[in-house]
């Protein structure tokens, strides 16, 4: 946890700062530049990252490489059928010595915690992140212990393994800002990776540190002046509340889905240099924010639909609002 009052920072800076960021994770993760930048203005927005995807697509990878460009510290915790809540959150041991129980920290005790195939745990440990990623804190034998800023979580999952699995139910679902997939790279992306591997002769790829966990304290920061005049915060609450309505949904987006495509925006504005929102800004990030907080209508499971598709036809349904520009600096109250 840092101490004392934090640099303080543009939102020019902050988006060049950002900029050289995915710059560096680029020199490790090729192509994707689309899903990087989702997950880099989903932890500049202060949330967490559900990474659903296929195996061998650079998740892991991804996630580590941005940790090192960030300059923050970096766990991972293999999510199993029998991992504890204990052996995440850690736990007291007896110590000889001094004859005292110790707290021994858990791997969420981080800054960047990768929860790998988070949906192969049993829900008492799925719950036991969840005050992670809700509270920044966790308990142990009643006992609270605070966890350090920024704390982010990238959790990754397998969409097609489903034997074995506790899918994650709709109200932890809930709690990731975004959920994105990186998808199979095209042609010439995945030829570069091959051949960057042989160039180098070796698997790891190292990286340089762009900021530190003051430098991403402060972005944070720089993103809650972005300012979101009230027309685009409407459309945002209009767009939430057009998923409710859908004929495939059984249960659309909750206000804190409305809450997060305004979040997202923001940081999302601040990567392309802005200090305020823009109505593409709410289009580019909406399928990411709001695809996962939708349930389907069971007819619909077998047929093969998906939340996207009811993303996608709300964006085409809902009047896209005007701004003037001239007042983007009165914010819509949201945070």
């Amino acid at each position: 946890m840092t101490a004392g009052p934090l640099p303080e920072m543009s939102v020019e800076e902050a988006g060049r700062t950002a900029g050289r960021v995915l710059e560096e994770v680029g020199r490790a993760v090729v192509g994707n530049r689309h899903a990087l930048r989702l997950v880099l203005a989903t932890v500049l927005a202060g949330g967490h990252v559900l990474l659903e995807d296929l195996p061998g697509l650079g998740k892991t990878l991804a996630a580590r490489s941005l940790a090192t460009a960030l300059g923050l510290d970096f766990a991972r915790a293999q999510f199993t059928p029998d991992l504890l809540p204990a052996d995440l959150t850690g736990s007291y041991l007896f110590h000889q010595h001094s004859g005292e129980m110790v707290f021994r920290p858990g791997p969420v005790h981080t800054q960047v915690l990768l929860a790998d195939e988070i949906n192969r745990t049993p829900p008492k440990t799925q719950a036991a992140l969840l005050e992670a990623m809700q509270e920044h804190q966790v308990t142990v034998e009643g006992v609270t212990h605070p966890l350090g800023s920024p704390f982010v979580v990238l959790a990754t999952a397998n969409p097609v393994e489903h034997e074995g699995t506790y899918p994650l139910p709709e109200a932890q679902l809930d709690r990731f800002l975004t959920r994105v997939s990186f998808g199979y790279p095209a042609a010439d992306d995945e030829l570069d990776v091959v051949l960057r591997r042989v160039a180098r002769r070796r698997e790891e790829v190292a990286l340089d540190a762009v900021t530190d966990a003051e430098g991403v304290l402060a972005m944070q920061a720089c993103v809650e002046t972005v300012g979101v005049e009230e027309s685009v915060g409407r459309y945002c609450v209009d767009l939430a509340a057009a998923t409710r309505a859908h004929r495939d949904t059984a249960v659309g987006a909750s206000p804190r889905g409305s809450l997060a495509l305004v979040l997202l925006a923001r940081a999302w504005a601040l990567l392309e240099g802005r200090d305020f929102v823009v109505p593409e800004d709410v289009k580019t990030v909406a399928p990411a924010v709001l695809a996962h907080r939708l349930v389907l209508r069971p007819e619909l499971w077998l047929g093969g639909g998906s939340g996207a598709e009811v993303v996608r036809d709300v964006l085409g349904s809902v009047p896209t609002p005007s701004t003037s520009g001239s007042d983007h600096g009165a914010s819509a109250g949201a945070r």
